[in-house]
Order: C-alpha cells, then structure tokens, then sequence
C-alpha cells in the first residue's frame, strides 16, 4: 500500500465528510461564511424550517412569553441546523426558540452547524423533541413509533439512543394501540399515562371507554382503575352466557312494566334478574303486577 493510500484509509476529515454522498453538501456548495462544526451567528431569514419536525402544535402564549425573554437576555442556548448550501441552513432542532427570535424582531440567531442527511435530521428532531419537558405521553410514543419505523431503528437501538430501558419504550409504543378517545384523553390531560397503561390490559374497547369515563367522571386512581381492569379480566373469563329467548322475555317485561330490566346468567345456568325502579310509585306499581300474577 502507498503512502497516499494509507493516508487515504486513516479516518474522514472534515473535507471528506463534506463531500460525501451521503450528506446533501458537496465541495461546490461549502463556499460559504461558516462550515460544518461551527457555532455562529446567522441571519433569520437564510434558516429554513424543519420539514422534519415532529412537533406542530406550539403555544402562542408561550411563544410570547420566551420572545420577551429573548428580547431582554438574547437567546442563550443556540438553535441546531444543518449546512444546505452556500449560506443556506436547514433548521434541525430549536424551533420554538427561531419563532420567538423572529417575534421578538432578531435578524440573526446563534446556530450549531451540522452536516446530515435527511434520515439523520429526522432522527436528531425526534430525538430532540422526545426530551422536552412538556411532552406529552402520546407525543412521545408517536415520536418512537416514528423512529422504528422512519429511521429503521429496532426496540433496543430506540432504547438506547433515547436513553430509556427497552420496557419504558414499550409501555410508550402500546399506548398507540389504545382507541382513539382515549389517546386524545391522555393528550389533553385527562388521564395519565399510569391509567392509559392499566387501560391497555382491557382487550375489549367498549370496556376501555366505560372506565374512561369513569376515571374522568369520578377522578379514579390508578390503583382503582388497575382493579377495574383486573375485574374486568376476570369477567371476561367467566362470561355470561343468555340464551335468546331469555333476552327476548327480559324485554317484553321491561315494556309491559315499563321499567329496565336486566338479566344475568353464567355458563351453568345460575343468574339473577334485576327490576329497576325509580321511585315508591313504581315500586308499588311492581308488586301489584306481581300479585295479580299469583
């Protein structure tokens, strides 16, 4: 081997890097002010957003509120891009902070300069967003969900880049695969994510949405939903089995007394048959139907 080759064969420097396929810069692009690893201030207005990020939902009070910050102590921590061309940049991580530059009236920002391509930018937004303080628990399961499936990362690799045991990421990923009403109670704060997570051992949604909204109505606790859910398991084992023709008779009594009944029997044929009342007027009217029966 010569000298050259070997020289060749010892690592990637900078000049290599930016000249790889698989970044989106070449050497006729890198004639720019600044290059890759470099922290600088750059105008506003040569950053491009995301079109990665994860995240579309942001709080206009919010956003004030850190305008005004940045307005009075300037932004402290620097938004992350990527080098696109010449004096061309590529927002990968920070947006909040770039929106608030921009209320606030900035012209220039301070910027991390990095070199990916596009899988690496999703991965690195995702990455970024999962860490925020304010997430919610199914944003960040559909952020890991992205990962698995956008980046081709497995449970383990997920687990390791995000910093989370493999368990962790799994209780987040099983929340998707509860139904849409609940998702959303989760997201608006209705629930959290240790009553989404004992919800999840229900197979049967309709019981899922009952218990929803009992926790809401009630304000349960996660041990209680726990039990509910267990309860819930254990009835399913021992289900009822009604013939037909008990439902139909259990029916046409409810519209003659005009009342709700209801009917229950398990797999031996031991059950109970529960009339509802509302008031003494029709409990009296329930025992003289009785009665005339004998």
């Amino acid at each position: 081997m010569t000298t050259q080759n070997k020289k060749r064969g010892l690592g990637r420097g900078l000049d290599a890097i930016l000249q790889s396929p698989e970044t989106d810069i070449t050497s006729a692009d890198i004639s720019g002010n600044y290059v890759a690893g470099a922290i600088a201030q750059i105008e506003i207005d040569k950053i491009e957003t995301n079109p990665f990020q994860p995240r579309t939902d942001f709080d206009e009070n919010a956003l004030s509120e850190l305008s005004e910050s940045i307005k009075n102590q300037g932004v402290i921590q620097p938004v992350t891009v990527r080098k696109m061309g010449y004096d061309k940049y590529q927002l990968i991580s920070g947006e909040r902070r770039l929106r608030a530059s921009k209320l606030a009236g900035l012209k220039t920002i301070p910027v991390f300069i990095r070199v990916a391509n596009d899988e690496q930018m999703l991965e690195m937004a995702l990455i970024e967003n999962i860490h925020r303080e304010n997430l919610n628990a199914i944003e960040v399961a559909i952020s890991y969900q992205r990962l698995l499936e956008e980046c081709k990362l497995t449970q383990d690799q997920l687990s390791e880049k995000v910093g989370k045991d493999r368990s962790t990421v799994a209780n987040f990923l099983r929340l998707l695969k509860l139904p849409a009403e609940i998702q959303i109670a989760i997201r608006d704060g209705y629930i959290t994510m240790g009553h989404a997570r004992a919800l999840v051992n229900i197979s049967d949604k309709a019981k899922q949405l009952i218990i929803l909204k009992r926790i809401i109505d009630e304000d349960l606790s996660v041990r209680q939903v726990e039990m509910l859910a267990k309860s819930k398991a254990t009835t399913k084992k021992q289900k009822n089995i009604i013939p037909e023709n008990y439902k139909i008779q259990a029916d046409t009594l409810s519209k003659t007394l005009k009342m709700n009944v209801k009917v229950n029997r398990d797999s031996k044929g031991k059950g109970s048959l529960t009339i509802n009342f509302k008031n003494d007027e029709e409990f009296e009217r329930l025992l003289d139907f009785i009665n005339k029966g004998n």
